[in-house]
C-alpha cells in the first residue's frame, strides 16, 4: 500500500467537511423553527443561506482537484448536532432554549472554523491557492458568524435565561 501523503489527508479532510456543511444544512432550519428569539431565529436563517455558499465553494473546489465531490462521514460533527437536537428536546418550552441552542450554534461554528482554517493551510502548502482563497472566505465568515453568536448570546439569550 502507497504511503498516505499531506494531499491524502486534505482530500479526506475536504470530505469530512463537506459531509458536514450538508448535515448542517439539513439542522438549521430545526434550530430556527426552535428559536423563540427573532434575532437567534434570522441568525439560523441567514446562516443557512451562507452554508449553501460554502459548499457550493467545497463543491468548486473538488472541481479544481479533479475530484468527485462526495462526502465522508463525521462524526465530530454528528455529535455536536446531536447535543443540538438533545438541547431544543429537553429545553422546549423554557427561557434557557435559546441560549442553549446559541450555544450548540458556537460549538458548530468552532468546528467548522478549525477545518477550514486546516483546509486553508494545507492547500496553500499544495499550492492549491484557488482553493485556499475559497476556504479563506468561508473561514472568515464563519468566524463572523461566531462573533455575531457570541453577541447575540451575552446581549440577549443568556441574559434572558438567567
Amino acid at each position: 500500500m502507497a504511503e498516505k501523503q499531506l494531499d491524502d489527508l486534505f482530500l479526506d479532510t475536504l470530505k469530512d467537511i463537506y459531509y458536514a456543511e450538508r448535515q448542517i444544512l439539513k439542522a438549521l432550519p430545526k434550530m430556527a423553527k426552535a428559536a423563540t428569539s427573532p434575532d437567534l431565529k434570522a441568525g439560523f436563517e441567514q446562516h443557512h443561506a451562507e452554508t449553501e455558499g460554502h459548499v457550493e465553494r467545497l463543491e468548486r473546489v473538488f472541481e479544481i482537484l479533479g475530484k468527485p465531490a462526495r462526502g465522508k462521514t463525521c462524526d465530530a460533527i454528528l455529535g455536536i448536532l446531536d447535543e443540538g437536537k438533545s438541547i431544543m428536546d429537553e429545553f422546549k418550552g423554557t427561557q434557557a432554549l435559546d441560549a442553549g441552542l446559541a450555544a450548540a450554534a458556537q460549538a458548530v461554528e468552532h468546528y467548522e472554523i478549525a477545518r477550514y482554517g486546516t483546509l486553508r493551510a494545507w492547500a496553500k502548502q499544495l499550492g492549491h491557492t484557488e482553493a485556499a482563497d475559497l476556504f479563506g472566505q468561508t473561514l472568515a465568515e464563519e468566524e463572523a458568524t461566531d462573533k455575531k453568536l457570541t453577541q447575540l448570546a451575552t446581549t440577549v439569550v443568556n441574559q434572558k435565561a438567567a
